[in-house]
């Protein structure tokens, strides 16, 4: 198949709200060694799309400066030395940027097969929330059948794709949700326990529960000592990033006297091998699970990649349950 010189795509035009996404044309990208061409159908939206846009989240060096961390298609190229992939092949696949836009390149080991009888809408929800779901919950987090696992913000993409894999390792899922009918969604989704957190005080809630063995945390902020004080003994807090600052004044004895492990992570920096094996380990372990529909993403809604800035706008009102993605095909 002949390619195109030039695509459409959106940038962010400078730092600033979700009105610097403007649509562009620029040149289609070449794979290099070991990479595919995607041609795109449908993009991810995530929040690092957001913290790129306002500054707040460079790009790699080596990565397309254009945002979006994860998208679905079909292979359109490959680059030298790359086997398992050929032209027409459907993938769902973990960029390091570029989503928004017509085609784009990443490593061939970043991308894995749409499951089977998953639409395409659905395929682009899948790896930026997955990956970083297995990476802090159950390789940092060492996430265990029976322990109770405390979810923030348990509506959004992370929290309703985190729901379902700690339910399928057998979990007990308690999660936070700031409305009575986010709260409905992820019970629904196999959630023990939803706190509405305007209403009820999760520290409270996870105390009487006997504490938390995890956390995964998004919020930061004043969270992070409540989370402390809401874990079990020799419980684990994962942080995987700061919507409400990072900066916190705090009393770090209870780290010691209660054996409690404080870590994180983020996606986007770590090195090419370490991200072939985590899709590695979600192609063994979950995909599975996603072709018997045992699990699935939840989406939201779809927007044209045209209007990019709408949702955005969708993503940073905190509306959405589940994930939004852009139609681009």
């Amino acid at each position: 198949m002949s390619l195109p010189r030039n695509m459409m795509a959106v940038e962010i035009s400078e730092y600033g709200g979700p009105d610097v996404l403007k649509a562009i044309t620029c040149p289609v990208p070449v794979p290099g060694e070991g990479q595919i061409l995607i041609r795109i159908d449908h993009a991810g939206v995530n929040r690092p799309d957001a913290l790129q846009r306002a500054g707040n989240y460079a790009p790699p060096p080596d990565a397309s400066p254009l945002p979006g961390l994860e998208a679905s298609g079909f292979i359109a190229a490959v680059g030298p030395n790359v086997t398992r992939w050929k032209e027409g092949d459907a993938v769902t696949a973990l960029l390091p940027g570029g989503g928004y836009a017509e085609y784009a390149v990443t490593a061939a080991e970043h991308a894995l097969p749409v499951p089977r009888g998953m639409d395409m809408d659905a395929a682009a929800a899948l790896c930026e929330t997955y990956f970083t779901v297995w990476t802090n919950v159950f390789m940092r987090g060492q996430l265990q059948a029976g322990e109770r696992f405390l979810l923030h913000g348990g509506a959004s993409g992370i929290g309703t794709t985190a729901i379902q894999m700690a339910r399928l390792r057998g979990a007990r899922v308690f999660v936070t949700a700031g409305s009575d009918k986010k709260c409905a969604a992820c019970l629904a989704l196999g959630a023990e326990r939803a706190i509405n957190y305007k209403s009820e005080d999760f520290v409270a809630v996870m105390r009487d529960a006997g504490g938390a063995n995890l956390i995964l945390d998004m919020v930061g902020g004043a969270y992070i000592p409540r989370n402390l004080n809401s874990l079990a003994m020799d419980g684990r807090l994962v942080q995987i990033a700061f919507l409400e600052g990072s900066h916190v004044s705090m009393d770090m004895m209870q780290i010691m006297t209660r054996r409690l492990t404080v870590t994180g992570s983020t996606l986007r920096p770590q090195s090419l091998e370490a991200k072939a094996r985590i899709a590695a380990a979600l192609e063994a372990e979950i995909w599975p699970h996603l072709e018997s529909k045992a699990i699935a993403p939840v989406m939201d809604s779809v927007f044209p990649l045209a209007d990019a800035a709408r949702a955005h706008e969708r993503m940073e009102s905190s509306a959405n349950i589940g994930k939004i993605v852009l139609k681009v095909a």
